[in-house]
C-alpha cells in the first residue's frame, strides 16, 4: 500500500488551562492564502462540555484502528472554519469510520476561513475529559501572535505515515453520503435507550429496524433496516449520550444486506456524525463510487473552474455554483467529486449539501489515488478495447473480458465478487472511456 509521510510542525502544544482552550495549528489554506500556523477563530464555545466531549470523540476515531487493531497511528484531526461553524473531522486508521463534529455554538471573532490540522496531544485529551458544567469555554483556533513571537523558535513536530486510502476515503464518503436518505430519527431518551441496547461485542453485525417512532435492534437483515456492521465502531457515540437531544440514522433507500450508514447525534449547539463502511474490513477507500465521475473527460477541467469558486462558504449550493460556473448540474457534481479526491469538499447530511475544505497535506508526495482508473485509462490508450454496440471486449494479460457498457457487467473476477457494489471494474471503465471517445470522433 502506497504511503506518504506527512510532517506536522506546530508552534506549540495545544493546551486547556484556566478556561482557555488553545488549539495549535499546522499548515493549511485560508482565504488569505497558505499559512504555516493559521488563526481562524477567537471567542467562546457557548456549550463547553459537549464541545469538549465531541472533540475528544473525533480525536479518538483518529487514533483508532477498528479492523485488526494495532498501535502506532497518530493522525491529528482537521478543522474547517467557514464563518458560521467549526467542523472537526477525522478518519480511523483502518479507513472504515469517518467522524465529524459540527460546532455552531460559537460566539466570537472569525479571523479567517480555511482548513488546518490541530494538535490533540495526551495532556490535552486528559483535560478535555474533565470539562463539565455549563460554563462557556474560551477557544482559540490557531496561536496568538504574541505567543508565537515569544516561543523563540520552539516547535512541536510530528511525522506520520499517510496511507493513500485515508485520502481516498474522504472522497468516497462524500459521494456515498450524498446518496443517503434519512431513515429514522429518535428523540433524546429514545436515542439513549436504543444506543445503550446495542451489543457490546465489537464485531457484532446488527440492523436498526424502524418500528413506529422507535427503533429495535435485529440480528438479521430486513427490508428498510439500517445496517451497522461492527457495532463497536460507533462506540464514540456512547460518552456523548448525556448530552443527546436526538439521533438520526441515514442510509441508502434500498440498501443491500451490508451497506454503509451514518449516525448523527444532535447535541446542544452542535452535531456529531459517524459514517461507517459496509463491513469492518472494508475501508471507504475501496468502494469505488467516485470512479464513474472521475472517468469523464470534462471532470478535471470542470474541477479547475468550480474549485476557483469555492470560498469556504458554509454550504455549497449546487444550483448557484452551476450558474456561476456556466455548467450543468451533473458536471458540477462530477467536478465536486474530482475535487473530493484531493480532499477539497465534504458532504453534510443534516444540511443535505456539500461544504468546502482544503486538507493540509503535501500533494506532491501522494501517489496516484485511484489505481483502478489509472489501469482503465492505460487499457483504453493501448487500444485494448473493441466496441460492439452496447458490448465490448477488453484484452488484458489475464485474457479477454466481455463487458456490457451500459449496465456495467463484466466477466472478470472483480465483477463476480462484487457485482458492482464497489464501483465499476477497470474493464468497464476502459470500455466507457473508449465509447465516449468514439462518440466524440463521430460527432
Amino acid at each position: 500500500m502506497t504511503q506518504a509521510v506527512q510532517a506536522y510542525s506546530y508552534a506549540g502544544l495545544s493546551t486547556l488551562s484556566d478556561g482557555r482552550l488553545g488549539l495549535s495549528t499546522s499548515g493549511g489554506r485560508a482565504l488569505s492564502g497558505p499559512q504555516a500556523h493559521p488563526r481562524f477563530f477567537s471567542g467562546l464555545l457557548t456549550q463547553a462540555a459537549p464541545a469538549a466531549a465531541g472533540l475528544l470523540a473525533v480525536a479518538d476515531v483518529a487514533l483508532t484502528r477498528y479492523h485488526q487493531p494495532r498501535p502506532g497511528w497518530t493522525r491529528d484531526p482537521v478543522v474547517t472554519c467557514d464563518g458560521d461553524r467549526l467542523r472537526f473531522e477525522s478518519f480511523s486508521a483502518c479507513g472504515g469510520v469517518y467522524a465529524r463534529l459540527d460546532v455552531d455554538a460559537i460566539d466570537g471573532e472569525v479571523l479567517d476561513r480555511g482548513t488546518t490540522n490541530v494538535d490533540v496531544n495526551g495532556p490535552l485529551r486528559e483535560s478535555l475529559a474533565r470539562v463539565g458544567g455549563r460554563d462557556p469555554l474560551h477557544l482559540g483556533v490557531g496561536p496568538d501572535e504574541l505567543t508565537v513571537t515569544t516561543l523563540d523558535g520552539a516547535v512541536v513536530e510530528k511525522k506520520v505515515p499517510l496511507p493513500t486510502r485515508w485520502l481516498r476515503g474522504f472522497a468516497e464518503v462524500q459521494v456515498i453520503a450524498s446518496g443517503f436518505d434519512l431513515r429514522a430519527e429518535l428523540k433524546g431518551p429514545q436515542a439513549v435507550r436504543f444506543l445503550r441496547s446495542l451489543p457490546r461485542r465489537a464485531a457484532a453485525n446488527v440492523w436498526a429496524v424502524p418500528t413506529g417512532r422507535d427503533l429495535r435492534v435485529s440480528a438479521t437483515h430486513t427490508r428498510g433496516a439500517v445496517c451497522l456492521a461492527g457495532a463497536g465502531r460507533v462506540a464514540t457515540l456512547l460518552p456523548l449520550l448525556r448530552f443527546a437531544k436526538a439521533l438520526r440514522l441515514y442510509g441508502p433507500a434500498d440498501g443491500d444486506q451490508f451497506a454503509a450508514s451514518a449516525w448523527e447525534l444532535e447535541l446542544p449547539g452542535m452535531r456529531y456524525t459517524l459514517a461507517v463502511s459496509p463491513q469492518p474490513w472494508r475501508g471507504f477507500s475501496g468502494e469505488g463510487q467516485v470512479l464513474e465521475d472521475l472517468a469523464t473527460d470534462e471532470a478535471a477541467g470542470d474541477a479547475d473552474v468550480v474549485g476557483m469558486l469555492l470560498n469556504f462558504e458554509p454550504t455549497v449550493e449546487l444550483g448557484l455554483l452551476a450558474d456561476r460556473a456556466g455548467l450543468p448540474i451533473d458536471r458540477v457534481r462530477a467536478a465536486l467529486t474530482q475535487l473530493g479526491t484531493s480532499g477539497r469538499v465534504g458532504y453534510d447530511l443534516h444540511q443535505a449539501g456539500h461544504f468546502h475544505r482544503e486538507l493540509p497535506y503535501d500533494r506532491e508526495q501522494v501517489a496516484e489515488l485511484n489505481p483502478r482508473l489509472t489501469a482503465a485509462r492505460a487499457l483504453a490508450a493501448a487500444g485494448a478495447v473493441r466496441l460492439h454496440g452496447d458490448t465490448a471486449e477488453v484484452t488484458t494479460s489475464g485474457g479477454v473480458r466481455r463487458v456490457r457498457v451500459e449496465s456495467g457487467e463484466c466477466t472478470c473476477p472483480w465483477w463476480f465478487d462484487h457485482r458492482g457494489s464497489r464501483g465499476p471494474c477497470k474493464h468497464v471503465l476502459a470500455a466507457r472511456i473508449t465509447a465516449r471517445v468514439a462518440v466524440e470522433v463521430t460527432t
